[in-house]
């Protein structure tokens, strides 16, 4: 008798089945992909901002034991007249450069400041508290930050190498140059930096306690006018910025995008005071001119198109002093970035920072004065004046008197 099998059913590919779960992977993955993208904004826009964080990261400098030192005194101007007073960062950015080009010059590590002096008037973040009772030091210390809070020293050692001054190896330093005697420690006054130098009475020393000008320190860079002379440039600071507030300051220009920038110094700058015969004059006579919105329009057609995004940083402090400009441009303020800045910023110094490093990366910036010949301005009065009180211009035509 012949039996019929049933046949059975073919079973099902493997190769179908594994498409099927790969396809069903890959729909998954693109709903995270999406989700990542909704949550964060523009995924490649953060992972670029991530790559230049972990470029912000640098292996610490390593001092190798066999340096020489040079030490111009522990606050930035002091000795000397400014050590009861505090003048405005760049001020201050002035003499701790000059400072930084002797010590570049003679090839020795330079002993930085480790705390600098913020002037009130430039600070209106950090509220500085004040104790009648209180030592000179400490209110030295209430009226100041921490220099690696503002400055990444590590970076600037790679120009130039830098110590701090209440490091332990600034302490090993002092132990070793008492102990090496006349040939661990002179203290100089008026001597030329080619003399340190050449003369082996200095240049064979572990240390030299230089005394600076009792003006300012920038005073010893006499010669900044000869370009040829200058051995860091202006941006030099401006560019060593603490990692932190680097990294604020990517965070913001990645918001941004593509944008152009403008620095708008008014405030000290624009005051006036009266001449003998009652009337106002200035040491910047076009300033306020130059520097309100119906002028500043005026001023940068040429550079900055319709439509722009142009971030404005100034220490003018009138509420929409600059909303005129806004009928022309995407108007942006560090104070738009509040939820970066406000856990980051205890003083205005640091703010200060950010927004330079924000205004260096924008494709067009223009300063309020020029700095270099090539600079774009919004005024053409000089930065450093003669001390000539004139008339302030406030009119287009008007002319300077």
């Amino acid at each position: 008798m012949a039996f019929h099998r049933t046949p059975k059913p073919k079973p099902k590919p493997r190769s179908s089945i594994l498409f099927i779960l790969l396809s069903i992977a890959a729909i998954a993955l693109l709903f995270l992909f999406s989700s990542l993208i909704s949550a964060n904004g523009s995924f490649l826009s953060s992972f670029k901002t991530s790559e230049n964080f972990v470029k912000l990261k640098k292996p610490k400098y390593q001092h190798t034991g066999n340096e020489k030192y040079l030490y111009w005194g522990g606050r930035i101007d002091c000795p000397g007249k400014h050590c009861d007073s505090c003048e405005g960062l760049g001020h201050q950015e002035s003499s701790l450069r000059c400072a930084l080009e002797e010590a570049m010059f003679l090839k020795r590590t330079f002993v930085m400041p480790s705390r600098m002096c913020i002037n009130p008037i430039h600070n209106k973040k950090g509220i500085l508290h004040y104790d009648d009772n209180a030592s000179s030091q400490e209110r030295w210390a209430a009226s100041s930050c921490a220099m690696d809070s503002l400055y990444d020293t590590d970076l600037i050692s790679d120009t130039v190498p830098v110590i701090l001054d209440n490091s332990k190896l600034w302490y090993q330093v002092l132990l070793t140059s008492m102990k090496l005697g006349a040939r661990g420690l002179a203290h100089v006054e008026g001597v030329s930096r080619a003399e340190l130098k050449e003369d082996s009475r200095y240049s064979n020393l572990l240390l030299i306690n230089r005394t600076a000008s009792p003006l300012s320190w920038f005073m010893e860079c006499k010669d900044r006018n000869n370009r040829s002379g200058i051995m860091l440039p202006y941006s030099f600071l401006p560019s060593m910025v603490a990692t932190k507030l680097r990294i604020a300051a990517e965070k913001i220009k990645a918001h941004l995008g593509d944008y152009d920038a403008i620095h708008v110094r008014r405030g000290d700058k624009i005051k006036t005071r009266k001449d003998r015969h009652g009337v106002e004059r200035s040491l910047h006579p076009h300033l306020d001119r130059d520097t309100r919105p119906e002028f500043i329009i005026h001023r940068i057609e040429k550079w900055v198109p319709p439509g722009r995004t142009l971030f404005i940083a100034s220490n003018e402090r009138t509420p929409g002093f600059f909303s005129p400009l806004s009928a022309r441009y995407k108007m942006a303020y560090s104070s738009n970035f509040s939820h970066i800045l406000d856990p980051l910023i205890e003083n205005n110094y640091q703010l200060f920072m950010i927004e330079r490093l924000i205004m260096m990366g924008a494709k067009t910036f223009i300063r309020t004065f020029k700095e270099d010949d090539t600079d774009l301005s919004l005024t053409d009065d000089p930065k450093k004046n003669t001390k000539a009180w004139q008339i302030p211009v406030n009119t287009m035509n008007e002319e300077r008197r």
